[in-house]
């Protein structure tokens, strides 16, 4: 039968050049293009040498003309996501070792989100999916799955991007979960801001306790403002933890595991304040611009974010605490190309300053090695 192959696109895709690639199995340039124009079919030998070159199978090469079109793969993938995916959900893809991750998107007012593929169907489990993907060979090595709750990580990917060609696939996450999805391999990098309630150090006493066994980098992110979001001029003069109980009052609360939710818990002891009492304290926003969200619309009065989510929002802010927001990663991570291009954005003088001032953080320690 005859046989058609992706040869070409997957080898653009790649910046392999046809020379390049030739002399790397010991063919000839021309031999190369005929493969690509469909008029010379490769033994078993060169077909093998292609796919190891260009790190994909034989299937993902070469095709009969009967078989379904190549223009899209299913695969099965982790699903990072608080949630449950539901059918025909956009999400971004990343390859980590031998395993597919998948991280769900979600529309702006006025774009489609970018996306790899779709959720083939619905899942009763919020941990895996089959999936319906475009081009799984793009997600290659010059991709990393960035896990966290910081809203101001999308400036930092944006730059790495434009620096390096290293795509950053942002997935919103607590920093707990972050952490544990870095742990069961499902992401390279995590993002957290817990604190230690005896020592008042972040991250660190947290990863000792409770991953024991695990070699971690620990870099510093920013410093950043913790506190109420309100809307513009303070309407309901919520100034502390005890202004939550006040009647009329409406809070959009984080995740349990999150480092909002948790300072909140903490304010709310201090102040003597049943969470039972608090208007909305069961109600989860997944995510610091979530919350901001919520109260930008209306739908709640407070919530505990950072700074630059009322900025985003052009939200009133009533400053709480400052915390230090650390990206944590493997040892061995740390030394793969396309983290160490990520980390060499961190010492950036530009970075810095879009960090200062878009989001009103203190990057005096961003970049320094905390262990």
């Amino acid at each position: 039968m005859p046989v058609t192959n992706r040869l070409a696109q997957i080898r653009k895709n790649r910046g392999v050049g046809a020379s390049d690639l030739a002399r790397r199995i010991g063919v000839s340039r021309q031999t190369i293009y005929a493969i690509e124009a469909g008029t010379y079919v490769p033994n078993t030998e060169v077909a093998l040498h292609l796919a190891r070159q260009l790190e994909v199978t034989i299937d993902e090469l070469f095709s009969l003309h009967d078989e379904p079109s190549a223009g899209a793969d299913s695969i099965a993938a982790e699903v990072l996501s608080p949630e449950v995916p539901v059918k025909g959900q956009p999400v971004r893809i990343c390859q980590i070792g031998s395993r597919w991750v998948s991280v769900p998107v979600s529309a702006s007012p006025y774009y489609m989100p970018e996306a790899d593929g779709i959720v083939k169907g619905a899942t009763r489990s919020k941990g895996r999916a089959d999936l319906l993907v475009f081009a799984k060979e793009e997600a290659g090595q010059k991709r990393i799955v960035l896990a966290g709750c910081d809203p101001a990580t999308g400036l930092l990917s944006h730059m790495v991007e434009k620096a390096s060609g290293v795509e950053v696939v942002c997935a919103g996450a607590s920093s707990k979960l972050a952490l544990q999805w870095l742990v069961e391999g499902k992401v390279h990098v995590a993002g957290s801001h817990l604190e230690d309630p005896k020592t008042g150090e972040f991250n660190v006493p947290f990863l000792r306790k409770q991953f024991p066994d695990e070699e971690f980098t620990v870099v510093t992110f920013a410093r950043w403002e913790e506190g109420f979001v309100v809307a513009p001029g303070n309407p309901k003069s919520i100034c502390g933890a005890e202004d939550l109980a006040r009647r009329g009052v409406r809070l959009a609360n984080r995740e349990p595991g999150s480092g909002a939710r948790a300072l909140l818990d903490k304010l709310l002891e201090k102040a003597g304040v049943d969470g039972n009492k608090v208007n909305g304290y069961e109600r989860v926003a997944f995510g610091h611009l979530a919350a901001a969200y919520d109260v930008l619309t209306g739908d709640a009065d407070a919530c505990l974010a950072t700074r630059s989510a009322a900025h985003t929002f052009h939200l009133d802010f009533v400053p709480i605490h400052s915390e230090r927001y650390d990206l944590v990663m493997r040892r061995r991570t740390a030394d793969l190309p396309a983290v160490k291009a990520f980390l060499d954005v961190l010492q950036r003088a530009t970075l810095r300053r879009k960090l200062e001032v878009l989001a009103g953080y203190d990057t005096s320690q961003t970049g320094a090695v905390v262990i």
